[in-house]
């Protein structure tokens, strides 16, 4: 009789311990929903807009160094060098993603640009419908952010200001092909083309270092955009109103104390 009385006590206690496991497993689980349900996701409106992504996990984006920014006051500067590109006549476009905020096309490795003796790899190029930064409170129809990153992981980002016109451009009429039409599609892409041809023929820039206009928002982010924009057909810029989300460009931060500076 002891040997059954042990026997029931051990199935007994077995029994409790796995349905202890299975009611922390149920909380676990239960906890990890909550946390995923409560955690923000960014927009450019409403409550996970600009306004509030200082706010999403943890980010730079209530940083003192901000980005995007009006220029208005500069200091021209001869020692500032003409950035040097290695853009290939042929860049492989690696694949072309709606990721329901902007479309960026992502690029094979192979080009690059050099500031101050130090490389950055070009990454991907994408789109903010109006401009970003304004130039004394002029917002252009279209921005460019081409985004490239050092060894070190830092960024210098290249921004080219875009103006309508009723003419096909024939580089953003090569592109315009390739734009995935729903949020999360991605475009594969068997194919090259000039990226040479997506510059302005005038390369002088304003310069300053600010952050990334999308969270995290990281900061020391080295800023060069051009004074001359480029021409763009109106085409182009409808085909992306219709598939990016309105207005999808962050409002001008402070400067608190930054200097702008002018290429010559």
């Amino acid at each position: 009789m002891k040997i059954f009385a042990i026997i029931a006590a051990l199935v007994l206690a077995t029994a409790c311990n796995n349905k202890s496991k299975e009611t922390e497993q149920s909380v676990t689980s239960s906890d990890t929903t909550k946390t995923e349900q409560n955690k923000k996701h960014w927009e450019y409106e409403g409550e996970a807009g600009p306004d509030h992504w200082s706010e999403i996990d943890q980010n730079d984006c209530g940083g003192k160094t901000q980005s995007p920014i009006d220029i208005v006051e500069t200091e021209k500067d001869k020692t500032i060098k003409p950035i040097d590109f290695h853009y290939n006549l042929k860049t492989k476009i690696h694949d072309v993603v709606n990721n329901g905020h902007t479309i960026q096309f992502d690029f094979e490795p192979g080009d690059y640009i050099v500031i101050n003796g130090d490389q950055y790899e070009l990454k991907q190029f994408h789109f903010h419908e109006s401009a970003e930064h304004t130039i004394k409170g002029v917002r252009y129809p279209l921005e460019i952010h081409m985004v490239h990153k050092n060894k070190d992981g830092k960024f210098a980002v290249v921004s080219i200001m875009a103006q309508e016109d009723k003419k096909s451009n024939e580089t953003f009429e090569f592109l315009d092909k390739y734009l995935p039409k729903k949020a999360n599609d991605t475009v594969k892409v068997n194919s090259d083309f000039n990226i040479n041809k997506v510059l302005p023929q005038n390369r002088s820039y304003y310069t300053y270092t600010g952050s990334l206009t999308t969270p995290p928002c990281t900061e020391s982010v080295q800023w060069f955009i051009f004074k001359t924009p480029i021409v763009v057909s109106i085409k182009m810029i409808t085909d992306l109103k219709k598939i990016m989300p309105l207005n999808n460009f962050r409002n001008v931060k402070e400067l608190n104390g930054r200097k702008i500076k002018e290429s010559i």
